[in-house]
């Protein structure tokens, strides 16, 4: 693997990689759906993945994943390296699309912020990478001193995602409002993903107004994520994804151990729950809004 992980990355990285080894799998869905948001270059490198049958620690992942019913992922890109990586594991595997994309938190560090966008521009046009992200704002990790590097980025993954006519997914945290500003002052694409939404019923509704897509994660499981629960009670099945971000955000009741695409049926069924349909129906309406977002795998 080329990709190295952030600073904050590694961090998080270590610390599920010392709370165990990963959760049991859980009942398989009866129908099939997908994650819309994984890692499985940083749930190899950082949470450790025994090899499976075939040897390979990143068909093994695919393959649990395919037990309990996720049968397509989107490999998410946070830089070049990963990008790049996603991009080949796609053209080689059938049940993965990529996403390509600079992360919010590593812009502001680059030396080279515009050779790195036209690598990225250069990805872009690959046939099985559909989106461009995970990009967008972070306030929480990146201080005042990088958030002109960080928006001009966004601004940059914004262009290139017209430009491509590729889905934009989002990576937004504590920058709801500043999110919605750039994304009015540039004008948005076509599609629109909020990767791991975070904020509460107002902003979702806002979100949906727009007719963006919320994808929801581990954390709408948290005894303690009432609003997200909100949120998605008020989302439209229609503009509805379900996602993991492994290795990190692990449903309850295994939260702080590594996280991984093959326990999506744990968040899956606090969404139905949450939204109030059988979760068989949510399954099969977000696999319909991955075919819209993403396209046919």
């Amino acid at each position: 693997m080329s990709h190295m992980p952030s600073p904050s990355e590694s961090r998080r990285a270590k610390n599920a990689r010392r709370a165990g080894e990963f959760p049991p799998a859980p009942e398989p869905l009866a129908v099939p759906v997908f994650d819309s948001h994984t890692h499985l270059d940083l749930t190899v490198q950082e949470a450790g993945v025994p090899g499976g049958a075939s040897g390979d620690p990143v068909e093994a992942l695919i393959t649990a994943a395919a037990k309990s019913g996720v049968d397509r992922l989107v490999q998410v890109g946070v830089d070049v390296d990963s990008s790049r990586w996603g991009a080949e594991l796609a053209e080689r595997h059938g049940s993965v699309l990529a996403t390509v994309a600079l992360h919010p938190n590593d812009a502001p560090r680059l030396s080279d912020l515009d050779s790195a966008l036209r690598e990225i521009e250069a990805l872009a046009g690959r046939p099985r990478v559909r989106g461009i992200g995970e990009t967008g704002l972070d306030t929480f990790r990146t201080g005042e001193e990088g958030r002109a590097a960080q928006e001009e980025s966004f601004r940059a993954h914004i262009a290139i995602a017209k430009r491509h006519g590729k889905a934009l997914v989002i990576h937004d945290r504590d920058a709801h409002d500043d999110v919605l500003r750039v994304l009015d002052a540039e004008g948005a694409p076509d599609t629109v993903v909020l990767h791991c939404f975070s904020g509460d019923a107002e902003f979702a509704a806002e979100c949906v107004r727009r007719g963006y897509y919320l994808s929801f994660a581990g954390t709408v499981t948290f005894a303690s994520a009432g609003s997200l629960r909100e949120a998605a009670a008020l989302t439209p099945i229609e503009q509805m994804m379900v996602e993991t971000d492994a290795p990190y955000l692990t449903p309850t009741p295994y939260r702080g151990r590594p996280n991984a695409s093959y326990l999506i049926p744990l968040t899956v069924r606090v969404l139905a729950e949450a939204r109030g349909v059988d979760a068989d129906e949510l399954c099969a309406a977000i696999s319909a809004n991955g075919e819209r977002v993403f396209g046919p795998w």
